[in-house]
């Protein structure tokens, strides 16, 4: 393998780019939605780019306060986005769920992060910002497939008992279906970088046996807390 695997130049990149040419073709000569399509890889571009400078930014950064300031904002935004399933925001909601993925993603983050990968300093943002970006969205999803089946269920009548089973069962769906899949139907993104870039496949497999283990557990922590902590009341005139 060459070094071009850790840089990818611009001329590169812009043959990737070059592949979604043919998708837009076809979706402006069959009549569909080509617009969207277009602002949809032009935002990811933007992002992505974007994203690159202020990662840039905060890995070179020896502040514990301005780590701690980005992971706070990742639960108040992913708790945020996590309401969207239930139609409407709902403030009364919301500080079930932030507490919600900050004990059961945050516990999780803080497990791997310092008693598994023992990182030093404990805030070292090259880290722990990706590892918590992967337990934080672990978390809003979960937890948002939990708020969803749980309104869905109390509608059709099911006791809150029942309701709750039913909505962990399902907000685990996703989790446990990657879990049967993970090295038959798929290798995960963080396996095959760590293989390109030439670590054995036996430690890329430990590594990717703790990012398993840490999603189940965020979001499973996370849509349990979220479902003990919820009353039925709080989803009067949901509907």
């Amino acid at each position: 393998m060459t070094n071009s695997l850790y840089d990818i130049s611009v001329s590169s990149l812009a043959i990737a780019l070059a592949l979604v040419i043919p998708v837009l073709i076809v979706l402006y000569f069959w009549g569909l939605r080509v617009g969207v399509a277009t602002y949809a890889i032009v935002r990811m571009l933007v992002q992505l780019i974007l994203v690159g400078y202020v990662l840039s930014f905060l890995f070179g950064s020896s502040s514990s306060f301005l780590i701690l300031a980005i992971l706070t904002s990742m639960v108040f935004i992913s708790s945020w986005i996590a309401l969207g399933s239930i139609g409407e925001r709902k403030a009364k909601l919301y500080g079930i769920v932030f507490i919600s993925i900050l004990v059961g993603g945050g516990g999780t983050l803080w497990v791997i992060t310092q008693w598994v990968l023992d990182i030093e300093p404990w805030y070292a943002p090259h880290y722990l910002i990706p590892i918590a970006g992967m337990v934080f969205a672990n978390s809003m999803n979960s937890v948002s497939l939990a708020a969803e089946r749980m309104v869905t269920e109390l509608s059709h009548g099911q006791s809150y008992l029942d309701a709750r089973s039913k909505a962990l069962q399902a907000s685990l769906i996703p989790v446990i279906n990657s879990l049967f899949a993970v090295g038959l139907v798929s290798l995960p993104g963080m396996m095959t970088g760590q293989i390109l870039s030439g670590v054995s496949p036996l430690i890329a497999a430990r590594y990717q046996i703790l990012v398993m283990c840490m999603i189940f557990s965020s979001a499973g922590l996370s849509s349990a807390l979220y479902l003990f902590l919820v009353k039925p009341q709080r989803f009067t005139n949901f509907s």
